[in-house]
């Protein structure tokens, strides 16, 4: 992962993050969580009679095999139900996976912040800390999901070794697609975190060299590299002279290194007349 660059990690949060809340959304509206089968074994020819076959979701109990073949019925979560529909061990199933429930919904409550936070983050890079809180949303919701995916499974099979076995009956039960859509959405959602954790990190290092000191970014010269520090710093670079500048060094030079010229004394004037 440390080879992606921050555009690839924004698409593949983002699309990781898209997924994760579609499918835990389809998975929390359906009713295929669970399958189960009640029936009678036949002792003439050992054949199974099917008494009952149904499958539930989280809102509703849809019946597929039996006398109530066709029909569908809303869970009830806060009172008991008046009628009983299935017998009393499929009835005790239905009554148990409801405290699994609750972890699947704040599940999609979060992913959907977290998918929000995420987008704004893409919107506006400069806000590094968003892709940061986005990143625990999409971890947090994972967690949450998963919680719920393990109450959902030991409540079932608890009630299943508690279940009193006979020879002349038949109880089976299998997981469904909304089941499986939930497991996958876990996977994403977690996979979305990370990523999005680890491109703020690199958000903020990008952030952490652009506000750096020039002096951090100069190269660090030895005091003998006199002559290479010239050449790394053009600023230092001689600049070329004109034929004037040259000829006025030339003659202060000759000035300052010839002595100046005698000068003789001055004598006086010699009388030439005969007087």
């Amino acid at each position: 992962m440390s080879s992606c660059s921050s555009r690839a990690l924004t698409l593949l949060s983002s699309v990781f993050g898209a997924c994760g809340l579609l499918l835990v959304g389809i998975a929390v509206s359906t009713d295929h969580w669970l399958y189960m089968e009640e029936g009678v074994v036949l002792p003439q020819n050992q054949s199974t009679e099917v008494r009952m076959a149904l499958h539930a979701g989280l809102w509703r109990v849809c019946f597929f095999a039996g006398r109530e073949k066709g029909r569908c019925v809303a869970s009830e979560y806060f009172l008991e139900p008046e009628i009983n529909l299935v017998t009393e061990n499929t009835e005790n199933i239905l009554k148990t996976v409801r405290t699994a429930t609750p972890f699947p919904m704040v599940s999609l409550f979060l992913v959907f912040t977290a998918f929000v936070i995420s987008n704004v983050g893409h919107i506006r890079p400069q806000r590094t800390l968003l892709a940061f809180v986005s990143g625990i949303f999409f971890i947090l919701s994972g967690l949450s999901l998963v919680v719920g995916l393990v109450l959902y499974i030991s409540s079932i099979n608890d009630e299943v070794m508690n279940r009193p076995s006979g020879s002349e009956q038949y109880f089976q039960y299998r997981y469904g697609w909304s089941f499986a859509f939930a497991a996958s959405s876990f996977l994403l959602k977690e996979g979305a975190g990370v990523m999005s954790v680890y491109l703020f990190t690199k958000r903020y290092a990008e952030e952490e060299l652009f506000r750096a000191p020039p002096a951090l970014l100069r190269p660090r010269l030895s005091a003998c590299s006199g002559l290479s520090g010239q050449f790394l710093q053009p600023r230092a670079w001689p600049r070329a002279r004109s034929p004037s500048e040259a000829s006025s060094d030339v003659s202060i030079q000759m000035t300052q290194n010839y002595p100046p010229a005698i000068k003789y004394p001055q004598h006086g004037h010699l009388n030439t007349s005969p007087c």
